[in-house]
């Protein structure tokens, strides 16, 4: 069978099943190990075993768990809560300033944890209830909370650069720094259309009063809780950025200094440590099983040669290499309306990779491209997690359908920014 037909074959058993209601891990599972048995016979599925292995042993994976526990236990402690309150008494002058103030705490989230479910969630506990009681604009509210929350797979420590660098065997360091100057763009252009939207339209966002009166010694009395979030901030960044410790060694420090703070605020219980670890073991073992079977999947397509194939196949296209990237963009754009980002990292970078390396393009500044399109597909119907995660703590009368509408405008900015990056790639390289 030639791998024309191979190719042809895999997409339309992957379309089928998806579509069957399978799960995606045992849907690429599936087709991996039937396509080296095919091929290969019991060789192919102990080269399978092998890839599988090796890919899942990797030191720096580690931190994925670290970080998700991190995220766990500031959802169940008041860290988070505190961390807005504190926040929030500097902009009561501000139109807008509840909705500026969850942006920014969304970015320091991110800066945090790296993880997207945890944030929407929190967010949407601490700050949604807040803005509808003040009288906020339902759409704005919502949009601000989910486009906020995903900027977890922009802003470092972020869990989807760790496993696209796994997968493309490219700096970790390197990705965290290229994405700075992108992630912390698109926060900026989300606080700046909030208050120029705001500003334009003052009925969207009253201000409270409350706050905009308050003096200067009181508001640095009430800013106490701004200060764990920062430091644990600083200590996992500042140890990765400063060449301190690796990846691995910060996220540990980052939950030690978690419980820490969780353990003097005196919320630390083992029924709330509990909690935390089986949520992180949950989520983990989603993540491992997509991971297994998309290997299962991209390993065999290897071994017949696919990669091979789609590299020629997509540079003997007579359109300037630009046009290329752009066609990839599509194509994530796309596969993020229907999957999750582990499954599109494990099943396109082995492929488009190679691809962008023979093309003359960094695959640090792809890479950077990629995170801001998982972004997206984290606000895009009709996967759109973002409006499952936030609808899981919303008020009864705020509908699926009502939180997918809240996104439009935030969808238009993370687009810009993915223009502005794919056309001057300097802005994700210049830190480098």
């Amino acid at each position: 069978m030639g791998i024309e037909l191979i190719s042809v074959l895999l997409l339309a058993g992957l379309l089928f099943l998806l579509a069957c209601g399978v799960p995606m891990a045992f849907a690429t599972g599936t087709l991996g190990v039937a396509l080296a048995y095919l091929n290969f016979g019991i060789p192919g599925l102990g080269i399978l075993m092998q890839r599988i292995y090796s890919l899942t042993t990797e030191y720096v994976l580690v931190s994925v768990p670290m970080f998700i526990l991190m995220a766990s236990l500031m959802e169940r402690s008041g860290i988070a809560r505190d961390m807005y309150d504190a926040l929030k008494v500097w902009t009561g002058r501000i139109t807008g300033g509840v909705a500026v103030v969850t942006t920014v705490m969304a970015i320091l989230m991110a800066a945090m944890s790296g993880i997207i479910g945890g944030e929407i969630v929190l967010l949407g506990l601490v700050a949604l209830p807040q803005m509808l009681r003040l009288g906020y604009n339902q759409n704005l509210a919502m949009g601000t909370i989910c486009a906020g929350g995903s900027l977890g797979t922009m802003i470092p420590p972020s869990i989807v650069l760790i496993v696209y660098g796994l997968v493309a065997e490219v700096s970790i360091s390197g990705l965290f720094v290229a994405a700075v100057i992108p992630g912390l763009m698109m926060g900026g252009l989300y606080i700046a259309y909030i208050m120029i939207r705001c500003r334009i339209d003052p009925s969207l966002a009253p201000r409270e009063l409350d706050l905009a009166e308050m003096g200067l010694v009181e508001r640095l009395r009430h800013s106490g809780g701004i200060v764990p979030p920062i430091l644990l901030a600083t200590v996992v960044l500042g140890s990765i950025y400063g060449g301190v410790t690796s990846i691995t060694e910060a996220a540990g420090m980052g939950v030690v200094g978690t419980l820490l703070i969780v353990a003097l605020r005196r919320e630390l219980t083992l029924a709330m440590f509990i909690e935390a670890l089986t949520q992180t073991f949950r989520s983990v073992g989603t993540l491992l099983w997509v991971t297994f079977g998309a290997s299962a999947l991209i390993g065999a397509y290897s071994l017949a040669g696919g990669p091979a194939y789609a590299s020629q196949l997509i540079t003997g296209l007579d359109v300037p290499p630009l046009a290329i990237i752009a066609l990839m963009m599509l194509v994530f754009l796309v596969l993020g309306m229907f999957m999750d980002w582990i499954g599109i990292v494990l099943l396109c970078m082995p492929v488009f990779v190679p691809i962008i390396k023979a093309l003359g393009y960094d695959p640090i500044w792809f890479g950077v491209l990629f995170c801001i399109n998982m972004q997206v597909s984290f606000l895009s119907p009709p996967f759109g997690p973002a409006a499952f995660y936030l609808k899981s703590v919303a008020p009864p009368h705020i509908t699926l359908v009502d939180i997918y509408r809240s996104f439009g405008p935030f969808v238009g900015l993370q687009l810009v920014v993915l223009l502005l990056v794919l056309l001057f790639p300097g802005l994700a390289l210049v830190l480098l």
